[in-house]
């Protein structure tokens, strides 16, 4: 089978065969009939595959047909991280010579005023980052009310990095009757919803296991220290025939050391990470392309998409936190059928990244020790599963610098019981004592002369009864009236009591 089979335009089987692609991949050959035929689709396939290509080409003869209109991009391309849209734009480029297609990149780290421009006079296709892509859509720069087909590749990632929010709001603004693409290497539970809710009976193609890995990657982990990772990897990059190799930390400032480090030793090794500006790290990309530097440490920034020719090997230099990156990190090489190496360096605390990232991709990676030797992936757990535990070799402890353990000395002879001591002696009382140590005697105090008892008071005079006492001043404001009887009114008198009704 080849292109022309398809259903694809001759223009366009004449651009393919242009860049050296006769026959297509499992994923383009299942994926491309059903895009042509304006079907929803979901594609599962390992990293490497050639899914770009499953979209770029049957979208580029969807979209001959048609005319542009201002502000109002008539596909959209989602893509996780700048470089994967970059690359996904140099497909279009490439493939739709022969078309008069219009393509906008809406990526961060660049000025918006060229994007704005780009829009104002109509695009065919908009590749864009979600960020970008919300900044430029509350700014009212762009309308997608006229987007009829959707791509949201590399759904896993986009899920990693927290863009799925973003994707359900874009996919409310689209209209909804609408082709939609979704292409992913792994298909965790919030994906399998995101489909459901936005894709209408879409054709589901599996091209392998859901985060399988390559098997023409010859996969290695390699038992160290967390000290001894930097001698490891210098011993593997002079002795394993590494032509070029992409190493992945998990931090931008591992990146950067480890960048400088290799440096010093005479490699010629480059960075990319997350906190490089988008021209730096196109600029690095570049150079790694050109050959120019054959070593590339990156964060995972670099793990999704990038297609780089001839990477001969991948080291991760940390055990990646989430299994699914792994997949996607030696997916660097190995591409388009060729064979590539993969290694992984696994401290003491990166056991249970290690066990997780076989159960995802169901192998057991075997260990690879640094003298060449290979062995089985877990000797230990064999042993355990026997019931034969070898004993431990004692490890020479001066050969780690650590001090040597003494030996153990042999016990003391029994002590003889001690004898009892003879009561001391009571010391003389000394007769002549220094003089100022004698104190003197305190001569004794006179008696108190004894006070003369106090003289009794004389008793109270009882007091009168109540009744009897003097009368007490009037207060103020009481008239000098005589007390009234009982059972007469004792209250103000209103005067109209005084006025007769007769």
């Amino acid at each position: 089978m080849n292109f022309a089979d398809l259903g694809l335009s001759d223009q366009l089987v004449a651009a393919v065969t242009a860049k050296g692609y006769d026959t297509p991949t499992p994923i383009q050959a299942q994926a491309i009939p059903s895009v042509l035929m304006m079907r929803d689709l979901i594609g599962i396939a390992q990293t490497g595959t050639g899914k770009t290509a499953s979209f770029v080409l049957p979208m580029i003869d969807v979209l001959a047909h048609g005319r542009r209109r201002a502000m109002m991009p008539r596909s959209l391309i989602l893509e996780p991280t700048r470089e994967l849209a970059a690359q996904v734009a140099e497909n279009f480029e490439a493939y739709g010579v022969n078309h008069d297609l219009k393509m906008a990149l809406l990526i961060g780290g660049v000025q918006m005023g060229d994007q704005v421009k780009a829009l104002n006079e109509g695009v065919d296709v908009l590749i864009a980052t979600p960020g970008r892509l919300m900044d430029l859509f509350e700014r009212g720069k762009i309308l997608l009310t006229g987007c009829d087909l959707l791509v949201i590749d590399e759904a896993d990632r986009m899920l990693d990095m927290g863009f799925i929010p973003d994707i359900e709001t874009i996919c409310s603004k689209l209209p909804a009757q609408r082709q939609t693409l979704l292409f992913s290497a792994t298909m965790p539970p919030p994906i399998k919803k995101l489909a459901d809710k936005f894709l209408s009976n879409p054709k589901y193609i599996e091209v392998s296991r859901p985060a399988s890995s390559n098997l023409n990657i010859a996969q290695h982990k390699v038992a160290v220290s967390v000290r001894g990772k930097r001698e490891a990897l210098r011993q593997l990059l002079r002795t394993d025939n590494v032509s070029t190799a992409i190493i992945f930390c998990n931090r931008k400032t591992t990146v950067r050391e480890l960048a400088k480090s290799l440096k010093q030793s005479g490699f010629l090794a480059g960075e990319i990470h997350g906190d490089m500006d988008q021209s730096s790290r196109i600029a690095e990309l570049d150079r790694f392309k050109a050959g120019t530097i054959n070593i590339l440490v990156a964060s995972d920034v670099a793990a999704r998409g990038l297609d780089v020719k001839g990477v001969s090997h991948v080291f991760n230099y940390d055990t990646p936190w989430h299994p699914d990156d792994y997949v996607h990190r030696i997916g660097r090489t190995g591409r388009a059928g060729a064979t590539g190496r993969a290694f992984t360096f696994v401290a003491p605390d990166d056991a249970e990244a290690i066990a997780n990232v076989e159960k995802l991709t169901g192998l057991k990676i075997p260990v690879y020790d640094l003298d060449g030797a290979e062995r089985d992936a877990e000797p230990q757990e064999a042993r355990a599963e026997t019931g034969e535990r070898e004993e431990r070799k004692p490890r020479d402890r001066r050969a780690r610098g650590e001090k040597p353990v003494r030996a153990e000395r042999a016990p003391r002879a029994e002590r003889p019981a001690r004898t009892e001591r003879a009561p001391r002696e009571e010391r003389p009382v000394q007769e002549d004592a220094p003089a100022q140590e004698v104190r003197a005697a305190r001569p004794e105090r006179q008696p108190r002369e004894e006070r003369p008892p106090r003289e009794e008071r004389a008793p109270r005079s009882e007091r009168a009864p109540r009744a009897e006492r003097e009368e007490r001043r009037p207060r103020r404001g009481d008239a000098a009236e005589p007390p009234s009887g009982p059972g007469e009114w004792n209250g103000p008198v209103p005067g109209f009591l005084n006025v007769s009704a007769l």
